[in-house]
């Protein structure tokens, strides 16, 4: 599965890991995704959702 968020869409971000000598190194910050399972125009689906999404109540849980 993808990691993208199933209602807003969140996706990993990109940049630079900044060392204490300054170095620059490439790093991915990952959503913080959960399966559930949830209900969709009356169809019961297993999705990944972020957290955040879960705490805000944008969907309804099976």
């Amino acid at each position: 599965m993808s990691l993208v968020c199933f209602v807003c869409g969140k996706k990993p971000s990109v940049g630079c890991r900044v060392s204490h000598s300054m170095r620059h190194t490439k790093h991915r910050w990952k959503p913080n995704l959960q399966p559930a399972t949830v209900v969709i125009d009356g169809v019961v689906r297993r999705v990944r959702l972020c957290t955040s999404c879960i705490k805000a109540g944008k969907i309804r849980k099976a």
